[in-house]
């Protein structure tokens, strides 16, 4: 288990270090009007936060436009990607897209579109999974975590966001993994998901080293799914530490509408890599605890199919599209 745990985490992460930035140069044109950036899932979680910081540096390059976000939450993001290719292609409606959800979704038989349906542009950042509860909790480590959830199974509550998501998938791996038997709580977003546990109304979640780092005080980060400790987290062990071999998590990019013209997509992915490779971007990302990847139009392909068929083997075993 823990080694066919592991294969896939690292296989996901293999190809980030072959994507290099772009050189220093000029930045590719601004969009001649306001873009329309449309998002998943509601506003406080990780896909809004990332959104709010390239509003910020596109508005200092691209002074004359504005990045306008509109949110169109539900069924862990599936309305939205459902209904993508129903909007304009223009070039200027840019959707936010999450990997693993946008395989794992359909696998699922439940939402009203196929990951062949999606055109994904560039990705711009990954997360690695984290286990965190309330502040307030009694677990202050993983090992004590682990033994009160081996002493009564089924009584922890689980928060995540999204059915059949990242966070849905690092549950079911969770549990497989350490033997433990946990329920899974699926909110409209993490900021949803934040309120239940910063309220301590839930015995933690299965997120993001994003929202431990942002929501600081607030949460205590019991594990982290990364090859070594995040600088910002110091105190808190990876699941390799822990003897699971998982590095995992989930990637957010942008994409458009399959209307959209080829060439349209590739000015907005040329926009979208400078905006990565901005100083500015580079530190909100850091304090935010993304970490920032690019993978434009050149890799796409090739990265979509190995994603695809890792996430579809991922599935198969983790459980998830079975009645």
């Amino acid at each position: 288990m823990k080694n066919m745990i592991g294969a896939l985490g690292l296989a996901l992460l293999a190809p980030l270090a072959a994507a290099q930035a772009p050189a220093a140069g000029a930045l590719p044109a601004c969009p001649e009007k306001n873009v329309l950036y449309w998002q998943a899932f509601p506003p406080g979680g990780e896909s809004d936060l990332s959104a709010r910081h390239q509003q910020v540096v596109l508005k200092k390059r691209c002074a004359a436009i504005d990045t306008i976000i509109q949110y169109k939450a539900g069924a862990g993001g599936a309305l939205m990607w459902s209904q993508m290719n129903q909007l304009p292609g223009d070039g200027l409606n840019v959707v936010g897209v999450n990997l693993p959800h946008i395989v794992f979704q359909p696998i699922e038989g439940e939402v009203q579109y196929k990951t062949a349906d999606i055109t994904p542009v560039f990705w711009f950042h990954f997360t690695p999974d984290a286990l965190v509860v309330p502040e307030a909790s009694p677990y202050k480590t993983f090992a004590e975590f682990i033994a009160a959830a081996k002493k009564d199974p089924g009584k922890m509550n689980l928060g995540g966001s999204g059915l059949n998501s990242a966070n849905h998938a690092s549950h079911e791996r969770l549990n497989a993994a350490f033997g433990i038997k946990s329920t899974y709580v699926p909110y409209k977003g993490t900021g949803d998901m934040a309120l239940a546990v910063v309220g301590n109304q839930i015995t933690g979640a299965v997120t993001y080293t994003a929202f431990a780092i942002n929501n600081r005080g607030k949460v205590r980060a019991l594990a982290v799914a990364m090859e070594k400790r995040h600088p910002l987290l110091p105190d808190v062990p990876t699941f390799k530490e822990l003897g699971v071999d998982w590095v995992d998590g989930a990637y957010r990019g942008i994409g458009m509408p399959k209307s959209t013209p080829p060439e349209a997509r590739k000015k907005m992915a040329d926009l979208w890599m400078a905006l990565n490779t901005d100083p500015e971007m580079k530190e909100l990302a850091a304090k935010s605890g993304f970490e920032l990847i690019n993978i434009g139009p050149a890799e796409m392909d090739a990265f979509m199919k190995d994603k695809t068929r890792l996430y579809t083997e991922g599935a198969a075993r983790l459980g998830l599209g079975k009645k």
